[in-house]
């Protein structure tokens, strides 16, 4: 009986990290264009938070790898209803595998500090601050070998500086949601 109720909760584990990367695709989908060369606004930093915060570290991470690996096998899972290993290899794709970096920070932290509301919270800011980290160095890299080099406070200002506020909103209703959702998950 023992194992059959490991079976059924691990299966209960992999249906939440399969529907949270579906979430993220759909969140990705959800985009408001901007002006070449500034980055689209969407609402896949609101789902990988949101994954990490209900399902923890690890679940989430899978989630998020998931995700990726959906995007990389061609299937339209990111923005603008695109798909496959060049989506990643353009400018904005650093932003995109930044997620990963950001849920390996929060697994981290999570692991070492437990899951205080305050770690989560530091958590996801960290993770953010290393997806624009990540982002911003793929964008600068790709940026000058496809178009030309442009400064660091350029690229920060076209993919950084008006997401920020956008995307602490976005981890603050990912919390807010995440409390709510933790009482029907358990």
């Amino acid at each position: 009986m023992k194992e059959q109720s490991e079976s059924r909760f691990r299966t209960l584990d992999l249906t939440y990290i399969a529907l949270f990367a579906v979430l993220m695709a759909v969140c990705a989908w959800i985009s408001i264009p901007m002006p070449k060369p500034f980055v689209p606004f969407t609402l896949q930093t609101f789902a990988v938070f949101l994954a990490l915060l209900v399902m923890g570290g690890r679940k989430g991470t899978y989630a998020v790898a998931v995700y990726l690996l959906l995007g990389v096998i061609g299937m339209p899972v990111f923005s603008g209803f695109r798909g496959g290993l060049d989506v990643l290899l353009g400018t904005t794709g650093g932003y995109i595998i930044g997620f990963l970096a950001s849920a390996w920070v929060y697994w981290i932290m999570e692991h070492y500090l437990g899951r205080s509301f305050a770690v989560r919270i530091l958590s996801c800011i960290l993770g953010l601050c290393v997806c624009y980290a990540f982002g911003t160095a793929w964008f600068l890299l790709v940026y000058a070998r496809t178009t030309g080099p442009i400064g660091l406070m350029t690229a920060l200002g076209w993919c950084v500086v008006p997401f920020i506020i956008p995307d602490l909103c976005k981890i603050a209703l990912s919390l807010l949601l995440a409390e709510r959702l933790q009482p029907f998950l358990k």
